[in-house]
């Protein structure tokens, strides 16, 4: 019975930086949370020659190979990719699939698991540790930045997301996010966060949002977020033509999200996903149907999904070959 090894994980909000100085040592730093779908799930199996299917298969072959050889793993697998987040839409696609094959190596080949190495060692840790961290232990996340010797960015704190919450995910099929070689010039173009905007951010983090968590006071929580997503999305706005939403189609339905009574709105990472809070099922479905027939209109998706509390499932399993 030849082993095998599954791992399901899934996609995280990326709610925004929270110091893009750098003058105090540190830069980056951010804060997200772990969402129950849409997900990323693969097996790993031995072959006799690397083979890949599934979505995504090119971006796996070369993780997969990048992994192999930093490992020092002489043996070649078969990966299956069954479903994967969608690329590009600020979901965290590339960094989930690069931590699901490293974690489904190590297991399959018995070696100790670590996420922040596997991230920094397959390039996804550059600007945020919020992947490797949620992959980790899910719930929400804030990460401490980038130092001078930071390997991953480190989880400075995680707590559990309120089960009755919930998350509305806009999304524009036609639309991508920044990435690859564009993101770079971006984040380079950009001229230094003020450090009224950079102390505002962690005040609101450290004072609003995680206390807000902690006692489940949703009004106050949602409302710092909002806030969060004013500051980081005006920051990032000239590589945005000048906008806080990639997607223009996105922020008109936000924006009619939040008049029917959705809050903590904003986008995640360079988008074009949107996101909106509530404070429960009912809410967020009520939201939902009074703006389905414009998000139809506009050719988006919408849906309404829960925050996950616990990071990836990587199981190692015995099939027959009978």
């Amino acid at each position: 019975m030849p082993p095998q090894v599954s791992v399901k994980t899934t996609a995280r909000l990326h709610l925004g930086f929270l110091d893009m100085r750098g003058d105090l040592g540190r830069k980056f730093g951010g804060i997200g949370l772990a969402l129950n779908d849409p997900g990323t799930s693969i097996t790993l199996s031995h072959a006799e020659a690397n083979r890949v299917t599934g979505p995504e298969r090119a971006r796996a072959q070369d993780l997969l190979e990048t992994a192999q050889d930093r490992l020092s793993i002489t043996t070649r697998h078969h990966l299956t990719i069954h479903e994967a987040i969608p690329a590009h839409s600020g979901l965290g696609s590339g960094t989930q699939l690069a931590l699901a094959i490293a974690a489904a190596l190590r297991k399959l080949e018995d070696l100790p698991k670590n996420s922040a190495s596997d991230a920094a060692m397959l390039s996804r840790g550059a600007r945020s540790g919020l992947g490797a961290g949620l992959f980790e232990t899910g719930g929400i996340v804030v990460d401490g930045g980038r130092g001078a010797k930071t390997i991953t960015p480190p989880t400075i704190s995680r707590l559990e997301f309120p089960q009755n919450w919930r998350v509305i995910l806009v999304r524009d099929a036609a639309a991508l996010g920044l990435y690859g070689a564009n993101e770079k010039e971006a984040f380079a173009s950009l001229a230094p966060l003020s450090a009224l905007a950079s102390g505002e951010l962690c005040r609101l983090v450290l004072m609003q949002v995680l206390p807000s968590l902690a006692e489940r006071e949703f009004a106050a929580f949602a409302s710092a977020i909002t806030r969060i997503q004013q500051i980081v999305g005006d920051y990032f706005s000239p590589a945005q033509s000048g906008r806080r939403f990639t997607s223009p189609k996105v922020e008109t339905l936000i924006e009619r999200l939040q008049n029917a009574g959705a809050t903590g709105v904003g986008q995640t990472s360079w988008g074009p996903t949107g996101f909106a809070f509530a404070e429960s099922e009912d809410s967020a479905e009520k939201f939902c149907a009074a703006v389905k027939a414009q998000a139809t209109s506009l050719n988006l998706s919408i849906s309404v999904h829960r925050g996950l509390n616990h990071g990836a499932a990587v199981d190692k399993v015995y099939t027959s070959t009978a």
